[in-house]
């Protein structure tokens, strides 16, 4: 779809009083669009509810102020969901889609990240994608890019991730809790751990968050710090939390995956 700045390219050239022809081949257009724009005028053809937001100017991220009015308690949790298991990639037109993959066994997770999408994109549509086994909850927005800077090409394991100073605020020093939730939900777990010691069988809760990137896990480690929970790398790509009362703090901010 064209973009306004030409629909009102060919607007003027139809003032100078150009052919269709001629108006086509200068502003890159067929003529049956010429026509059909002559036809309806400029105000109707700008104002048409079929003409997307990507037709329009192209958005211009350094000017964007979208992380100034987001919800800062959905957002944390969804920037927790994007780490772990999202993306920003682009479609067709153009449009930043954010695309967060979930469990089929935990349908209340994937409720929550939908509802943390409508709060922070109330004008996006969420569509869900259902596979074997998971399903992609998915919605297009312009500000994805200014809300999450992290995206870029290729796996986040293979290039810095590193949170902006206004994230880092609303994250780690405002809601660390739902920073920890949503990276748990998405790519952590909570186990009973088993052990055998001389005779005796001991069980007790245990958390894990598993992610190949480093700056990711550190960022875990760094949320859960701000919480008073301790945790540790226990292998090269999975932190633990295991002490009591870490395990329980956990508890009233994760719980059960549902």
């Amino acid at each position: 779809m064209h973009s306004d700045a030409k629909v009102r390219e060919v607007f003027a050239l139809l003032r100078e009083g150009l052919s269709q022809a001629e108006i086509a081949r200068r502003a890159g257009v067929s003529r049956e669009r010429v026509r059909a724009w002559e036809r309806e005028g400029l105000a109707t053809t700008l104002a048409s509810p079929m003409r997307s937001v990507g037709a329009r100017e192209p958005h211009d991220i350094d000017q964007c102020d979208a992380m100034l009015e987001v919800p800062i308690a959905p957002y944390v949790y969804l920037l927790g969901q994007y780490l772990g298991d999202g993306c920003i990639s682009t479609q067709g037109r153009g449009h930043p889609r954010l695309r967060i993959s979930t469990c089929n066994d935990y349908p209340l997770i994937s409720s929550e990240c939908i509802a943390a999408i409508n709060a922070v994109a109330p004008s996006a549509n969420v569509c869900v994608i259902q596979s074997v086994g998971c399903a992609e909850v998915a919605a297009s927005s312009m500000h994805w890019p200014c809300l999450f800077p992290q995206h870029g090409l290729g796996v986040k394991h293979k290039r810095a991730i590193t949170l902006d100073s206004w994230q880092r605020r609303y994250a780690l020093e405002i809601r660390p809790d739902l920073l920890v939730r949503g990276l748990i939900h998405s790519d952590g777990c909570r186990a009973m751990n088993r052990v055998l010691t001389r005779g005796k069988r001991y069980e007790y809760l245990r958390y894990f968050f598993n992610n190949e990137s480093a700056d990711i896990r550190w960022l875990f480690i760094d949320a859960c710090s701000r919480l008073g929970v301790d945790a540790r790398h226990n292998n090269r790509n999975s932190v633990s939390v295991a002490r009591r009362a870490s395990v329980a703090t956990l508890e009233k901010i994760v719980g059960p995956k549902r």
